[in-house]
């Protein structure tokens, strides 16, 4: 059973919340601050944590700063779900590592489909054992006959950034993006972007010693 953490302040949302994903078999654990929900990501090693942008003391941003700073949390799925929907605040979390920004009343299908789609795509963005990629930069998949943008969007699609996803933090368009994905796939020989997130990560992994 899956593990998911709901960092939320507001009791009435924090409470659905909690309902909602009970009734899909995960299990949940729920936070009322964000001092508290750093602590309790730290204890229970969630496989996803689910959490407001505007909570009083610790905000959002500083919870996704704190766990991305901690070796045992920094690979946890990590989804903002809030009211704070204008462009420059979306940006301000997907730099931030997030791995998606939800804006409140998110529909029940939306929540469900990313919080399924992010479960699914963490053992391939980030692999366990020994081999792990390291996507502090996107240097090295210029080594694939990239240019330096190619190799931009190539990272963050290979942590399972969607299009639209990737032009934001990138600051272009959608359409841009996806022009560089289909160079990306010629360029690389492959069809999907799971063939092109392996490649990417096959030269991102470094051997743990």
């Amino acid at each position: 059973m899956k593990k998911i953490l709901i960092i939320e302040d507001e009791r009435v949302m924090r409470e659905n919340l909690v309902t909602l994903l009970e009734l899909e078999d995960f299990e949940v654990a729920a936070a009322d601050h964000g001092t508290a929900g750093v602590q309790l990501a730290r204890q229970l090693r969630p496989d996803l944590i689910l959490c407001d942008v505007t909570m009083p003391g610790m905000d959002g941003h500083g919870v996704l700063r704190a766990l991305r700073e901690d070796e045992a949390t920094a690979n946890v799925p990590f989804i903002f779900l809030t009211a704070r929907g204008e462009k420059p605040d979306v940006r301000t979390g997907m730099n931030l590592g997030a791995d998606d920004y939800l804006i409140k009343p998110a529909a029940k299908v939306e929540l469900l489909a990313a919080i399924h789609a992010r479960l699914e795509r963490q053992s391939l963005a980030r692999p366990q054992g020994p081999f792990k990629p390291d996507f502090s930069s996107p240097a090295p998949l210029e080594s694939l006959d990239l240019t330096p943008r190619e190799a931009e969007v190539l990272l963050w699609l290979a942590q399972g950034k969607s299009n639209a996803e990737i032009g934001t933090i990138l600051k272009c368009s959608e359409a841009t993006s996806k022009r560089h994905v289909l160079h990306i796939f010629e360029k690389l020989g492959v069809e999907t972007r799971t063939a092109a997130a392996l490649s990417a990560i096959e030269v991102l992994g470094r051997v743990e010693i």
